[in-house]
């Protein structure tokens, strides 16, 4: 059943993020890639709280492990950080690589920090 909710999340987030991304990127005239750094963060904060709740384990599942999961994407980020690599753009690579984990980890944090106030 648990692989079941992990499909049913992913086959939501995965087209979830794809959108998010190009939405995003389609704003912006940069080679930094906002739309997957838009699209981790946003699923960090999520992630962060729902973790943060006691959800049962299918809806942990289905949300945290396969919504999220494929909301976010770290084989895109990785890509696009060496893709600017490759392109001589080291300064946007490090700062993609810097501004993604700090966004990430802090976003995790804030959003765990909601959940717990809110449920006391």
């Amino acid at each position: 059943m648990t692989w079941l909710m992990v499909a049913l999340g992913a086959a939501v987030g995965a087209p979830l993020r794809y959108l998010a991304d190009r939405f995003v990127q389609a704003r912006h005239d940069s080679v930094f890639p906002w739309g997957t750094h838009a699209a981790n963060a946003t699923a960090c904060l999520l992630l962060g709280f729902t973790a943060a709740l006691a959800l049962p384990p299918a809806v942990a599942a289905f949300a945290g492990t396969g919504l999220l999961g494929a909301l976010s994407t770290y084989s895109t980020f990785g890509y696009e950080t060496y893709r600017l690599l490759r392109g001589g753009a080291r300064f946007l690579a490090f700062a993609n690589a810097a501004a993604s984990i700090a966004a990430g980890l802090g976003a995790a944090l804030i959003g765990a920090a909601v959940a717990r106030s809110i449920t006391g």
